[in-house]
């Protein structure tokens, strides 16, 4: 488990990066903006850690690669399945959007009131998803699914991807006031950021649901050998999210509300039941596929990369 361990040592490299450099970080940043903010300036700092991390951790698991990381295909065609992968995505989700708006457990409220608005609503989720999703899926599925499959085979390393890709989720967002800061700001940021964990059924439901939705996205990464699939679908899934928490409201006295998350008010019960009934689906077509075509195993991507090594 060499590779997992190196991962989540990267990330616990950034988050010590929030606690011990923000303050100092505040320190010689703030003088300069007009309006600072330390949670931001603190986050960056980590963030820059975790790159500059992440290099030196792709190189020395010899990943440095384009193939490795899951960007092996043609530039033109790479970002065609991104795409198609995106359309992809955003259908998939309608089903439980559609089925939330029937049963009446979210309401078109917040709705922007003219096409125009929808429009910017809509472009701006698909920038804010494909933004996420191609430094999540790099990170995650590029780099850390790929080096955990050389060790472990392809399903311990979808799990333990997912089990991350879930987890990350669920640092918060703690706000420090620019008056407030102090020396301490630091841990305290990362403390409050971290203080769901101390209540683990409070995000029980969305932790299962992105559990199951980072092994669908495992699954596209193995079964294409690249991570096109997986960014777009991913930048998919949160378009519609981020579309939906500014067009809806949920109505918590729906008696039904308990299957929105209390996390976000949209994933929960609800999606993930979709989620698997989704995903048994796309596991059939790909049986099918395989049968039809012999030579294409479902496992032909982690296959085809390890024979590389």
């Amino acid at each position: 488990m060499r590779a997992f361990a190196i991962f989540v040592g990267l990330i616990g490299l950034g988050l010590a990066g929030i606690a011990l450099l923000g303050y100092p970080a505040w320190l010689l940043i703030s003088p300069f903006l007009d309006n600072p903010k330390f949670h931001r300036i603190s986050s960056r700092v980590g963030m820059f850690l975790l790159t500059i991390g992440f290099v030196f951790a792709v190189r020395y698991l010899k990943i440095a690669d384009r193939q490795s990381l899951g960007f092996g295909l043609p530039t033109g065609r790479f970002i065609a399945e991104v795409f198609k992968a995106l359309a992809l995505g955003i259908v998939l989700m309608m089903p439980a959007l559609v089925t939330m708006i029937l049963l009446d457990m979210l309401t078109l409220d917040g709705a922007p009131a003219n096409p125009v608005q929808w429009l910017r609503l809509c472009l701006s989720g698909i920038i804010t998803g494909l933004t996420i999703a191609l430094i999540e899926e790099t990170f995650l599925r590029g780099a850390m699914q790929y080096a955990i499959t050389r060790e472990s085979g392809a399903r311990i390393a979808i799990v333990l991807t997912s089990l991350l890709y879930a987890a990350l989720h669920f640092i918060g967002r703690y706000r420090v006031h620019a008056a407030d800061v102090h020396a301490g700001s630091g841990i305290d940021l990362l403390s409050y950021s971290l203080a769901d964990f101390a209540r683990p059924m409070y995000f029980v439901d969305a932790f299962a649901c992105l559990f199951a939705v980072g092994i669908l996205l495992g699954m596209a990464r193995v079964h294409t050998g690249n991570i096109a699939a997986s960014i777009g679908l991913h930048a998919g899934w949160v378009a519609v999210i981020y579309v939906v928490r500014d067009a809806t409201d949920r109505d918590t006295r729906n008696p039904l509300s308990w299957m929105l998350s209390n996390f976000d008010g949209f994933i929960g019960w609800m999606v993930l039941a979709w989620t698997l009934l989704i995903g048994l689906v796309l596991y059939l077509v790909a049986v099918r596929r395989r049968a039809v075509l012999p030579g294409r195993k479902w496992c032909r991507g982690e296959a085809s990369e390890v024979a590389r090594d």
